[in-house]
């Protein structure tokens, strides 16, 4: 019997403090000093033992990196010596979209390779724009002894990124006499993309190469960028080439499983030659979401050519690249999976998807949405501590110190990340009670859209919305 597919993971305690959402200020000038069961040592959730940086100093504040809300150090503390604050620097890291909760939940989940829990629950909307507007079913959440992380049955997360031939065909003698390709798999619906930005040292390199070899998948980088170092790599790497240079990397070519391609018109007149440099190589095409492209009927136009995959970029927000009033790549990407089935091609191609994918869920909601895969790139950052400050791109010094990480550090961090990650797949994919991420592919059956709800619902009586709420 195979062995089962697993993501094998070790706490990477982080080299620099990372900044905490909350703290707690202490009258320390209050406190008895005697209590045998002080609320620190109580903390059910161990934070102020594993903040042991600012234990040490005893400074004051005290910023809490991984504290769950519970409020029991607040509540219990015979004197009543605890307050707490919302950590200022907290609200200036990331961005509107990759927001300082994301931020600080990937890198617990790279620090420990455990899924997030809060002692407080869930406090925010149930309803936002793009991801946030679409739940999932978990109707068979019952059987937790079959599904999930320690269910007993295996759940698989396979997907393929070859060509699957539209028919077969057999010999009188029962043989198969239609030519099939070898089959590229990946053990994981998650592929790697070397970022367009940040200090991108040879050790930031080797640890997403290090890391996307060790749990099995791929990384897409630009050719230009593999040097004769990365070479062994071979298999690992996706390169990135265009219309005009592919033909500069004739030796990266034959070693690799997979090329990726640039859009651009004409680009089916170059097929044939990169079949020629590797008979054997998948072939992905690169088409960016970009408001004034047909890109439905571009994907439809490639599915129907000898490609394997199609990787859709959106922009890192997961919107559609310039438009002033941008759709989401949800949206995005249901155009195109019904376009392709339209076209009765929706079975030979797979579809990647790029851009705004930031936490686990994401990864099932695109499936939903009909890709078979997602690449991320802003979270491989961000698991090495990256605070998207963007102080690298004004030239200023890296807080984390980027250009001073160990390789076996870097890949310690994703790998955890991804099996964090991968087990909250797992889970989703136990609660809607199917063993197979592809049989998640384009079923929105298994999930909820608000806009669908509240049209169905709440437009009867009280009229259509004017604005939609994904607007922005």
């Amino acid at each position: 019997m195979p062995q089962k597919y697993n993501i094998h993971t070790k706490a990477a305690l982080p080299r620099f403090y990372p900044v905490g959402k909350y703290a707690t200020i202490e009258f320390r000038e209050d406190c008895a000093g005697s209590c045998k069961a002080c609320v620190k040592k109580k903390c059910v959730y161990d934070i102020f033992k594993d903040n042991y940086l600012h234990m040490s100093k005893m400074e004051e504040p005290e910023y809490l990196y991984t504290c769950n809300s519970c409020f029991r150090c607040i509540q219990e503390c015979t004197k009543g010596i605890f307050s707490r604050v919302v950590n200022p620097e907290y609200r200036e890291i990331g961005d509107d979209y990759w927001t300082p909760d994301v931020l600080g939940r990937t890198w617990y989940q790279a620090h420990t390779g455990s899924v997030p829990v809060s002692g407080a629950g869930y406090r925010g909307p149930f309803v936002g724009k793009g991801f946030d507007s679409m739940w999932t079913d978990m109707s068979e959440i019952v059987r937790p002894t079959r599904d999930g992380i320690h269910g007993r049955e295996y759940i698989n997360t396979c997907i393929e990124l070859s060509r699957r031939p539209e028919r077969l065909a057999f010999n009188t003698d029962g043989s198969l006499a239609t030519d099939v390709r070898p089959i590229l798999e990946v053990p994981l619906p998650i592929l790697f993309q070397q970022p367009d930005f940040g200090l991108l040292s040879k050790n930031v390199r080797l640890s997403m190469l290090n890391a996307a070899q060790d749990i099995g998948t791929k990384l897409f980088m630009p050719a230009a960028d593999v040097g004769e170092d990365l070479l062994s790599y071979g298999p690992t790497i996706i390169p990135l080439v265009t219309k005009k240079n592919y033909h500069h990397y004739p030796k990266l070519l034959t070693l690799v499983d997979m090329v990726e391609i640039e859009w651009e018109p004409g680009i089916e007149t170059v097929l044939s030659d990169l079949k020629a440099m590797n008979e054997t190589l998948c072939i992905s095409v690169g088409v960016k979401l970009s408001a004034d492209l047909d890109y439905a009927g571009i994907c439809v136009d490639l599915s129907k050519t000898d490609i394997d995959t199609l990787h859709v970029y959106a922009n890192a927000k997961g919107r559609a690249f310039e438009s002033d009033h941008p759709r989401f790549i949800k949206d995005m990407l249901r155009d195109i999976h019904l376009a392709l089935i339209d076209a009765a091609t929706r079975q030979q191609i797979n579809i990647l998807a790029s851009g705004g994918i930031s936490m686990a869920e994401h990864v099932n909601k695109s499936i939903i949405c009909g890709a078979d895969g997602v690449v991320i790139d802003l979270p491989l950052l961000i698991a090495m501590e990256c605070r998207l400050c963007d102080r690298c791109k004004k030239g200023l010094p890296c807080p984390v110190a980027f250009e001073t990480l160990d390789a076996a550090y870097g890949c310690n961090r994703i790998t955890n990340l991804m099996g964090a990650w991968r087990n909250q797949m797992l889970e989703m994919l136990g609660a809607m009670g199917l063993r197979e991420a592809r049989r998640l592919r384009g079923e929105v059956g298994r999930s909820m859209w608000f806009e669908d709800l509240e049209r169905e619902n709440f437009a009867p009586i009280f009229g259509e919305r004017n604005v939609s709420i994904d607007v922005g």
